[in-house]
């Protein structure tokens, strides 16, 4: 399974390197790549802007290798126009305080940060339905191995075309 890396108009956060976590992009040339179609799909969240690049993602679907995008709801609803056939999989909290818990503990973000972070999990959470299948999130560990075991029991879900998102 590949993971696909986003570009952001976010500042790093300590530890994250180029390419790695994120291309970090600025603002003129994130501009750049949505006007030119380069990007798959992007959203503004929390102030920022995210977007997966069209090239990889399409690549890897064309040499057969199952794609994970990690995404939020406004980036979903664009795979879902562009992509009809993509697996959506919703990737719900166990609950809401556990979810405000994570935020906060992260210590990365100021409180206005983490406020307009919650508003939109409270918009995400309401639209669970449009996703094809839910997990909780009880770990990343557990989750990652949830997504994997779905790609292997899921064939259709590793041809080219079919992407988890």
């Amino acid at each position: 399974m590949w993971l696909s890396v986003s570009v952001t108009t976010r500042k790093p956060r300590p530890g994250e390197t180029h390419g790695v976590e994120y291309f970090f992009a600025d603002d003129e040339e994130f501009d750049r790549l949505a006007a030119s179609g380069e990007l798959l799909e992007w959203a503004e969240f929390a102030g920022n802007r995210y977007g997966t690049p069209r090239g990889p993602v399409l690549d890897k679907l064309a040499a057969g290798v199952p794609t994970l995008l990690e995404i939020d709801l406004q980036g979903a609803r664009q795979v879902r126009a562009t992509m009809p056939e993509a697996l959506l999989v919703f990737l719900a909290p166990p609950s809401w305080e556990e979810l405000e818990k994570r935020l906060r503990g992260r210590g990365t973000e100021p409180e206005d940060v983490i406020a307009r972070r919650l508003a939109a999990g409270r918009i995400e959470m309401a639209a669970e339905q449009e996703f094809d299948l839910s997990l909780v999130n009880t770990s990343v560990q557990d989750v990652c191995h949830r997504l994997i075991a779905l790609l292997a029991d899921a064939p259709e879900a590793s041809s080219p075309g079919r992407s988890p998102s």
